[in-house]
């Protein structure tokens, strides 16, 4: 069956296995724990950290520190879902070196009590008028319980919540109101812990001025994966397929992985719009039924070379079945049993704090229009398991279909899944720190600058694989000069980046726009996302962050490139952990000096649309390239405004004003811009 599995066009991150962040120190922690335990005292602390790295286990030790040491009366756990709550059960703590044990008295575990969420609020009532200390509870209870009982009746108390990038700074959301407020009171302590803080929407999920209060702890993927003992390698992919999906999943789909499956929403383009055929058809293609296992509930499929296939249907309607499934999955007995199942398939489930140490594959079918929901999909495959070397994440698309009436769907779900890929790509990377290079640069310890070592006469890229960091000199660079500015172009590129890759005009034009100049992408539109982003900024300082995010894309995609076109990386095949760094090294040694104009004059996302016309059909990619290009439009004010002023920057370094007739495709497009601004103003359109 594997004979003919098709070849995923992927990027390929692999890892050094060296150990480091599954080593515990003599207090217990891990280096992710230990990082958030050094920061116990701030009263608003954030924790960005991939799924798998102990987020739950560092807010212990943090949450019992402010119940101890810093006179806080109660700490309340707060999680999206029922099934989470069982992260936060009771811990041994001091078995393994810590000051005292976290104990949750089962009455306040209020994910394991029946009954409705509105209901569970008297027990809430109950806990805070009594001496006990921890009360696990949903997001949903908690909502209910400020509704109830006021904001001042959580004073003095620690509100920690997982998964945070549920809460939205949208006035809609009650969470993220109720989280407002009680940061604009400032008497209670707050620990917010994610895996994916940016949003598969435009709304941020706190408020700026709210955000700022926030120190943060940052754990990359990279520091995760690269401290791993057994897992190497990462691969992510999407392929395109044309008719049912469930003829195609079998192309990859290897049923000697352990793998994942989710299916499409019955709501979406991709589904049948019947889920249970879609199953039954998956389980027909992998093999011959052979029952159900009467204990799990799953079913079992002979293959073709013999073995038995476990697979745990998730999807199943009748939720006495479901349950039983589902139960058999969480079952502790079974966690370190690698043959307990083979194959889960699920549609709603098995995603967000969902463990499944030994799953190798992530296969989702459909588009998923959360970035956030992506990269909790791509946790599953991320845990270290004995044995289990390399992990992959392979999104199966739907191509757009040229007898469709209208392809705009399509097309949307086509470009939705280049930028997730796009920023998982950058998520998977090491940290890039840039400097700019001037006469008093110098090397940085602890960082390897390649063979030869430091060259003061260039730029130059160390690399330092302890911390998962990459520092970059780069000419003409800007500075932040805030210390905002300054922790977003260390801590937030990622999510500046996400802002920019799911926006639809930037995408459309940088893949299928032929008569692009970069400059208009990388400049203009970054800039305006970037002011919207964070109009707190100043000027000089919006600029530091538009150049510190377009370097990082922009290397990121080079370095795929080079290590793509150099059979560095790609297709899946095993490529030593220094694929990406290599590429990055190279490129910087190709151009001989990286200046920030250079980066600038490239396209980010032509190495996105080579990899589309490796996967998808010559006519459908004809086609949605026509269905952009028949939407292109003339300067927009806005576009027209931002192209003037970087028109007077230009006047300014070079004392004339860009000129029309040039050969430079920038200077021309910004003497266009300044014209059409010109004209936008003669006709009374800007005041």
């Amino acid at each position: 069956m594997t004979d003919k599995l098709k070849s995923v066009p992927s990027v390929s991150v692999s890892y050094a296995s060296n150990g480091n962040s599954t080593k515990a120190n003599a207090l217990g922690m891990r280096p992710m724990q230990e990082r958030a335990y050094e920061r116990r005292g701030e009263q608003y602390l954030l924790i960005k950290s991939p799924p798998a790295s102990g987020k739950s286990r560092a807010l212990m030790f943090v949450a019992l520190d402010k119940l101890y040491n810093q006179g806080l009366k109660q700490a309340i756990i707060v999680v999206p879902e029922k099934s989470i709550g069982a992260s936060f059960n009771d811990e041994p703590l001091t078995k393994y070196g810590f000051w005292a044990d976290w104990t949750v008295q089962p009455k306040w575990n209020l994910c394991n009590a029946p009954g409705e969420d509105g209901g569970k609020v008297n027990s809430v009532g109950a806990f805070l008028e009594s001496n006990d200390k921890v009360l696990v509870c949903t997001h949903a209870t908690f909502r209910f319980a400020v509704e109830r009982f006021g904001i001042e009746k959580f004073d003095d108390r620690l509100i920690a919540v997982d998964e945070f990038h549920h809460v939205s700074a949208d006035p809609n959301s009650r969470l993220g109101q109720h989280l407002g407020q009680i940061i604009a009171r400032e008497s209670a302590h707050i620990v917010a812990m994610t895996g994916s803080y940016f949003r598969g929407d435009a709304v941020p999920v706190l408020a700026p001025q709210d955000e700022a209060k926030f120190d943060t702890v940052t754990y990359t993927y990279y520091e995760q994966l690269n401290g791993y003992e057994y897992l190497k390698q990462l691969d992510i992919g999407y392929f395109f397929y044309s008719g049912p999906y469930s003829d195609d999943i079998l192309k990859v789909l290897d049923p000697a992985e352990k793998t994942i499956v989710h299916i499409p929403s019955v709501n979406s383009r991709e589904s049948t719009k019947d889920k249970i055929r879609e199953v039954e058809h998956i389980i027909e293609e992998l093999g011959e039924w052979q029952g159900i296992d009467p204990a799990t509930g799953f079913q079992l499929v002979k293959v073709a070379d013999g073995r038995i296939l476990r697979i745990a249907d998730l999807v199943d309607d009748d939720a006495s079945r479901r349950d039983r499934v589902s139960a058999a999955l969480k079952d502790p007995a079974q966690k370190n049993n690698r043959d307990h199942v083979d194959i889960i398939i699920a549609l709603g489930m098995a995603k967000e704090g969902f463990d499944w140490i030994w799953c190798e594959h992530a296969l989702t079918v459909g588009y998923r229009s959360s970035l956030t929901e992506i990269v909790q999909i791509i946790g599953r495959a991320t845990r270290d398991a004995p044995g289990k070397t390399r992990a992959r994440f392979t999104n199966l698309i739907a191509e757009p279909d040229a007898s469709e009436e209208s392809v705009t769907e399509a097309v949307n779900d086509t470009l939705k899944a280049i930028a997730a890929s796009l920023l998982m790509e950058q998520v998977l990377a090491p940290r890039f720190n840039f400097t700019p290079k001037n006469p008093n640069s110098g090397p940085v310890e602890g960082f390897n600058y390649g063979e030869g070592g430091y060259d003061p006469r260039k730029t130059n890229v160390g690399f330092n694989e302890q911390t998962g960091q990459f520092q970059i000199e780069i000419k003409g660079l800007a500075e932040p000069r805030s210390k905002e500015a300054a922790r977003i172009c260390t801590e937030d590129l990622n999510e500046v980046i996400a802002a920019f890759v799911q926006d639809k005009t930037t995408i459309e034009r940088g893949i299928f726009d032929e008569e692009l100049v970069p400059e208009e992408l990388t400049q203009v539109r970054l800039g305006k996302i970037i002011k919207d982003k964070y109009p707190e900024l100043d000027e000089e300082d919006q600029e530091a962050v538009r150049q510190h995010a377009i370097a990082a894309l922009t290397l990121t995609q080079q370095a795929k490139q080079i290590a793509l076109g150099g059979g560095i990386v790609g297709d899946g095949e095993q490529s030593g952990n220094t694929a990406l760094i290599d590429g990055v090294r190279k490129f910087a040694m190709d151009v001989r000096e990286l200046d920030i104009d250079l980066i600038d004059r490239i396209n980010p996302f032509g190495e996105a649309y080579s990899i589309l016309a490796k996967t998808m059909s010559e006519e459908s990619l004809k086609q949605v390239a026509a269905a952009i290009a028949a939407k292109r439009t003339s300067l927009t004010l806005e576009e027209a405004k931002e192209l003037a002023v970087r028109a007077v920057r230009f006047k300014k370094e070079r004392g004339r004003l860009p000129s029309i007739g040039s050969t430079d495709a920038w200077e021309k497009r910004m003497a266009e811009g300044a014209a059409a601004f010109v004209r936008f103003k003669d006709e009374g359109r800007y005041e």
